[in-house]
């Protein structure tokens, strides 16, 4: 996913401005809707906080996109992780 995220133009810098952005919008609604609503506090932080949970997604969605551009630059392609090599990588029980 993160590949074809990376084809389509999407980089690390434009997920970590969405996260950024979606902290603002998150204080941001929580003003406006504790001022024009009449839903109170509870209200406000509802919407304050669903929107706020937009931020850590686009930080990771970031850091994800970066490996791939860094992984670019060094010419190869990020290894795979496979199932079977993580057992093949633990070590032997021995055991009585």
């Amino acid at each position: 996913m993160i590949k074809m995220l990376h084809q389509m133009g999407l980089r690390s810098n434009m997920m970590y401005g969405g996260g950024f952005i979606s902290i603002g919008a998150s204080i941001a609604s929580w003003f406006i809707s504790k001022q024009y609503e009449n839903a109170g506090t509870d209200r406000a932080d509802r919407w304050g906080l669903f929107i706020g949970e937009w931020a850590p997604t686009f930080f990771a969605l970031g850091v994800a996109l970066r490996m791939e551009e860094l992984s670019e630059e060094m010419g190869h392609e990020m290894p795979e992780f496979h199932e079977e090599d993580a057992e093949m990588r633990r070590p032997a029980r021995t055991g009585a």
